[in-house]
């Protein structure tokens, strides 16, 4: 029986590794007791966070549920920026509580950590505010043991833990490509069956560009910031589409930097996936929000044929400042053929939804818009920006028809 447990933690660093070492009074460990563990993510509304850690720990042998509980283990985090953030601090270091440990269908430990909407310390991402990006953090997890586990009924302590890679099986489903001018994007790709199928193409907001003077153009942060673009590739979003491609370009820039510039380069991402999927032309949709909501009505202005149906959401389409000439002037707008459904918030102070998406219904013909008063999800209420949160969810509805209904009826 152990009676005493001391431990001591050190940091072996190098390539994305870190150990927290854990030794006991009296040892009794396999030969080899060193395991690696997984960092668990999910894409909240609010963006991705580390909602667990799972050990490597099956090939240790059976361990006794009973000897593992929520303080067997510590995990600390420490999240550093990967590029210059001109003295912004958005990082963190601190201890994570562990909520629940349990062992999954493997064997293997699963350490359940709490997070949720606006909880300090979960995030993998950080907004540099003087760069109006978000970017991946740099996460270095180190896992303590605090007291023994139990496998046939003798002690097991683990020596070393070696931090792995990040699981997020939402965003993991999403392939990575590059066009041939070098767009980078990331395409989610149904079930295989037979015949072709529809295309979303989703453009995401300024936060989820590149930032090409830091080399910094990491083809995921569109996925991990919102569920934009994960929404549509929900098993409820599959079955509606019956099997829909999701595309996601990720912009060297902001796309309203010089939108005429990228829309060439967003088309040919779509021909890319024309050309090498089984996807049916006529059913090409494209959704944005904020200035991907911009860059989304852009795309109906320049290619009027291509899409099938157009969702901005939060979109610009005004100057950027009082005086500036219209982003979209109106002549463009009223000429838009596409059947278009713009969505925003009332109480959004990012984007005036007045000058911009009501602005714009006045002006598309037959088009639709949905206007909240707040955006609320789940009894947490978000900026009033982030109304995408509803076209994720499938939530606006016209007539008793939801957006996503509506879509999957429309044909270039």
């Amino acid at each position: 029986m152990v009676t005493a447990f001391s431990r001591r933690t050190v940091l072996l660093t190098g390539a994305g590794v870190t150990a927290g070492l854990a030794l006991p009074a009296v040892a009794h460990a396999a030969p080899d007791s060193g395991v690696g563990f997984t960092l668990d993510a999910e894409t909240l509304d609010g963006g991705e966070q580390i909602t667990s850690v799972t050990l490597d720990t099956a090939r240790l042998g059976p361990i006794d549920p009973a000897s593992l509980t929520t303080t067997t283990f510590s995990v600390h985090v420490k999240a550093t920026s990967p590029i210059d953030t001109g003295g912004q601090d958005i990082g963190y270091d601190l201890d994570r509580a562990v909520t629940a440990a349990r062992l999954d269908r493997r064997g293997n430990i699963v350490l359940a950590l709490s997070h949720g909407e606006g909880q300090t310390g979960g995030g993998t991402l950080g907004y540099i505010n003087s760069k109006s990006r978000n970017v991946r953090l740099d996460l270095v997890y180190t896992i303590t043991q605090n007291a023994p586990l139990r496998r046939y009924g003798r002690p097991v302590t683990v020596t070393r833990f070696t931090q792995g890679r990040l699981a997020n099986p939402e965003v993991d489903a999403f392939t990575y490509h590059v066009s041939r001018s070098g767009m980078k994007y990331r395409l989610y790709s149904p079930a295989p069956r037979r015949g072709r199928r529809p295309l979303i193409v989703w453009l995401h907001g300024g936060g989820e560009g590149a930032s090409l003077p830091d080399g910094y153009y990491d083809n995921e942060t569109t996925l991990r910031a919102n569920r934009g673009a994960l929404g549509f590739a929900t098993p409820e979003a599959q079955k509606i589409f019956e099997g829909a491609y999701v595309v996601t370009p990720q912009c060297t820039a902001a796309w309203m930097d010089d939108g005429p510039r990228f829309a060439p380069l967003i088309q040919e991402v779509v021909r890319d996936v024309l050309r090498t999927r089984a996807v049916d032309p006529g059913r090409v949709y494209v959704v944005g929000c904020s200035n991907g909501g911009y860059m989304s009505l852009k795309m109906t202005t320049v290619y009027p044929a291509t899409f099938a149906a157009s969702v901005p959401i939060c979109g610009v389409v005004a100057g950027r400042k009082a005086g500036d000439p219209p982003l979209i002037p109106d002549g463009e707008l009223t000429a838009i053929r596409t059947p278009t459904w713009l969505v925003a918030s009332a109480d959004d102070d990012t984007v005036d939804p007045q000058a911009n998406s009501v602005h714009a219904h006045d002006l598309i013909p037959r088009s639709t818009l949905t206007l909240y008063d707040h955006v609320v999800w789940d009894g947490h209420q978000f900026p009033g920006h982030w109304s995408w949160i509803y076209v994720a969810r499938n939530d606006p509805s016209d007539h008793g028809t939801h957006v996503w209904q509506w879509m999957a009826r429309k044909r270039a």
